[in-house]
């Protein structure tokens, strides 16, 4: 708990003090120190601010304050003790000498393994390696993604080392602090607002000089640091001469070499986290807060703003009054805003007009672009100092240049990512084919189990016809979703998602679209969610709107099991890749139409430059490639067992009643409630040549798309209309049985691709519609990417089908 919630009368332990550099070492200095025991004495008349006892004297801090210094209190110590102890509460509360000592000792106690969490946020440049270290130390199993933008938001886990638990948070990767990306929003205001005990800056020691100007701005937000040289082994096998003990002590933050894949110095980097938590900065030289000299005219510059600044203690508390000068003077809007809410906000202000002219005179250039050269004025001279020299036994580089040469090439760049988009859904279709089949043959034993040993009744139709009709139908897809999922991972972690990026930026650019927005939309072939989620790595507000209103046009993998239904039941084998391929690439087309729309009519404004890192091709292992995969299959696999046997419930109790046993069973379905429904929604679909049963398959696809599959899984399971003479196809029985009951009822292979065309352009569901919502903060955007692409959908299926049914 927070020194400030203790209650006159009240004593506890210290813990930590939280804050940042000047704020936090007043506190200490004044006495409040780990291990200290502190009492409430009386509040203030007006409750604030608050006289504490420390150290046998008496001190005042404001609430503020007191918010920053973590207590343990008797009720806290007494939690913590109570299973192994036994404690009564009645010591806490007794007048005896003797129990009151020993409600202290474990007070102490109680602090003590308290102070023994630390909280630690992970931060850096994309590509470093933190989520790599974080899914190494706490066992978590996050994406890893080869590409700038997989992690988009704060990751949590933890991890124990020398009796020391460690919280870990995986911030988003960003190349600095300033306010020109979302994501480096985010990280600044987790860092200020969510003040981490220790940070680890993970470091690409492969680009040293890049990676430091992030560290350079650390060091200004005068935080408690250390940094992680990762990817030293590259380094080594290049021959790179790097001093790290010297440059540790230059900037005064521990360097560890580190290499995340193996482990390597992570028990290191850990020792070197308790040291400084521990307070070894207090007396050793790798453990010191430097200032950065940006030169004479910008040091007065952000001294004569700190006079301002540190007269309010707010302000002090949050940030380092150092750090916010500087980003005063360099014009940072985030900052600006804050600080015109402060009482003397007009001067501020002035003093930073003044120094910036100042600087802008003596340098002939803006203050932003002064502090930037300083930094890397800096960095260079740092590095120069250690002897930093970049070796050339082994360039890591030369065979990522030389697949760039024919990946990216003007002339086989787009054929070669169009093979692979071909190889990926031809290994889906013949490789997975033989373990759907196997599962196939599971299901179709246990539903005979279940005919042969339950009597007749609604039970036996809800778990044959609902349950193992609806889930079966598209558990069978799990086989191909695990194989989607493997090509796009190992795209993903070799880098090869940002080549896909750097050739596709013109294309991109045609569309009104940021380059970085075809990164979100390639992983929205996965899942739409997580790609709104990832538009925040586009600076550009406007390409971020408009990515993610198209985002619905790309094709997830719900939809997949809907699309290996229908193609595999109405086209022949040689065809499926080819109408797979159509469907993803009428998606991208319709996704470019309706981009240039939006950017030309409804969004217009200036992009911001195409700006992306290509970082160096990286064999991913086989066992990341295999857990990512897995992780995808046990999340479908999740949704079977929770809102597609819901659905698939629903759908055959609106099927089955009012049930009627002199019926038939397709008469029955008509009958039902929900052929009820489907015959009052039929004229509505009838330009695209629908029948009531793909109406109603449609409707339940607006809360998951594999509900679509499920569905009709449901309402054409085992139905009279398959008669004993029909016959099997030579590679699935199940498509024969359903190709011969969708034909029955009218359906053609022209209504199926109008279907597959429907299902590709409507409605997105209701998780992808909650995700634009809390991205872009209105419903206004959420609701209109609702309508907009129902509305085109149907637009869409009835003119393929209408021009269709001319020539066939």
């Amino acid at each position: 708990m927070k020194l400030s919630e203790l209650r006159t009368g009240e004593h506890g332990v210290i813990v930590k003090v939280a804050g940042h550099g000047g704020f936090r070492k007043r506190i200490i200095e004044m006495g409040f120190i780990k291990g200290q025991d502190v009492e409430v004495m009386q509040n203030a008349p007006l409750q604030d601010p608050v006289k504490y006892k420390i150290m046998g004297y008496e001190v005042s801090l404001r609430h503020s304050e007191a918010e920053h210094i973590e207590v343990v209190s008797a009720e806290e110590a007494l939690a913590y003790e109570q299973d192994s102890l036994r404690l009564d509460t009645d010591i806490i509360n007794s007048d005896d000498a003797d129990e009151q000592a020993l409600t202290d000792r474990r007070l102490k106690e109680a602090a003590i393994k308290k102070r023994h969490v630390i909280n630690v946020a992970l931060v850096g440049n994309p590509n470093c390696g933190k989520t790599s270290l974080f899914n190494f130390a706490s066992g978590a199993h996050e994406r890893v993604g080869n590409y700038s933008g997989v992690t988009v938001d704060a990751k949590e886990g933890t991890a124990e080392y020398e009796g020391y638990q460690f919280n870990l948070v995986d911030l988003p990767g960003t190349y600095s602090l300033s306010a020109y990306s979302p994501e480096e929003l985010y990280v600044r205001k987790q860092i200020t607002e969510n003040t981490p005990d220790i940070i680890i800056n993970v470091i690409d020691t492969s680009n040293l000089e890049r990676n430091l100007y992030l560290t350079t701005q650390l060091i200004d937000m005068h935080l408690r640091m250390v940094c992680a040289l990762n990817m030293f082994d590259e380094t080594e096998s290049r021959g790179d001469k790097i001093d790290y003990d010297k440059l540790s002590e230059l900037l005064g933050v521990p360097m560890i070499p580190t290499v995340f894949k193996t482990g390597r110095g992570v028990p290191e980097l850990f020792h070197a986290i308790i040291e400084m938590y521990e307070g070894a900065e207090d007396n050793d030289p790798h453990f010191r807060h430097i200032h950065i000299h940006y030169g004479h005219e910008i040091e007065d510059g952000i001294t004569n703003i700190q006079k301002y600044l540190k007269t309010n203690d707010n302000v002090r508390q949050l940030y380092s009054t150092r750090y916010l000068a500087i980003k005063l003077l360099e014009n940072d809007k985030e900052i600006e805003k804050y600080i015109s809410s402060l009482p003397k906000a007009k001067d501020i202000i002035e003093a930073r007009d003044i120094a910036a002219k100042r600087i802008m005179e003596e340098n002939k250039e803006d203050s932003e672009t002064a502090i930037m050269d300083a930094k890397y004025g800096f960095i260079h001279g740092a590095l120069k100092e250690i002897g930093y020299e970049t070796g050339s036994n082994k360039d890591t580089y030369q065979t990522t240049h030389r697949l760039d040469k024919l990946l990216t090439n003007k002339w086989l760049g787009f054929p070669i990512f169009i093979a692979m988009l071909w190889l990926m859904f031809e290994t889906t279709f013949t490789l997975g084919q033989y373990p759907m089949d196997w599962i196939e043959e599971g299901v179709a034993w246990l539903g005979e189990q279940i005919s042969g040993n339950m009597p007749e009744g609604p039970v036996k139709a809800m778990l044959i016809d609902g349950i193992i009709g609806g889930v079966g139908s598209v558990i069978v897809f799990l086989p191909q979703i695990l194989i989607l999922y493997g090509f796009i991972s190992f795209m993903e972690d070799s880098g090869y998602m940002a080549r896909a990026a750097f050739i596709m930026d013109k294309l991109m650019h045609k569309m009104g679209l940021h380059g970085k927005s075809f990164i979100p939309l390639i992983m929205g072939f996965g899942c739409n969610v997580p790609a709104v989620m990832a538009t925040r790595t586009v600076e550009s507000r406007r390409s971020r709107l408009i990515t993610m209103l198209i985002l619905p046009m790309m094709s997830c993998s719900a939809r997949l099991p809907i699309y290996i239904m229908i193609i595999g039941t109405f086209f022949a084998m040689q065809y499926r890749s080819a109408i797979m391929i159509s469907l993803y690439v009428i998606g991208i087309l319709m996704a470019v139409i309706m981009s240039r729309l939006f950017s030309t009519f409804l969004i217009k404004g200036e992009d911001t430059p195409f700006v992306m890192e290509l970082p160096p091709y990286r064999f991913p292992t086989w066992k990341a490639i295999f857990r990512h995969t897995w992780e995808k299959g046990k999340q479908y696999l999740k949704k079977m067992g929770g809102i597609i046997l819901v659905a698939s419930i629903i759908v055959w109790a609106l099927g089955y009643f009012p049930h009627n046993d002199e019926l038939s069973k397709q008469e029955q379905q008509e009958q039902s409630y929900i052929g009820k429904i489907g015959k009052v929604i039929e004229p509505v679909f009838k330009p695209q040549g629908f029948d009531w049963k793909l109406d109603v398959g449609i409707i339940s696809g607006v809360g998951a798309k594999e509900i679509v599959a499920s569905t009709m899984g449901v309402l054409y399971s085992d139905d009279d209309s398959f008669g004993d003479d029909d016959t099997y196809s030579e590679d699935n029985a199940k498509y024969t049985h359903l190709r011969q009951k969708m034909l029955n009822d009218g359906i053609t292979p022209l209504t199926a691709y109008c279907l597959l065309l429907f299902v590709l352009l409507y409605f997105p569901c209701i998780a992808t519609i909650a995700a634009i919502k809390g991205e872009t903060g209105s419903w206004k955007w959420a609701c209109f990417t609702a309508f907009y692409t129902t509305a085109l959908a149907w637009v869409v299926s009835a003119a393929v089908y209408q021009i269709g049914s001319f020539f066939l």
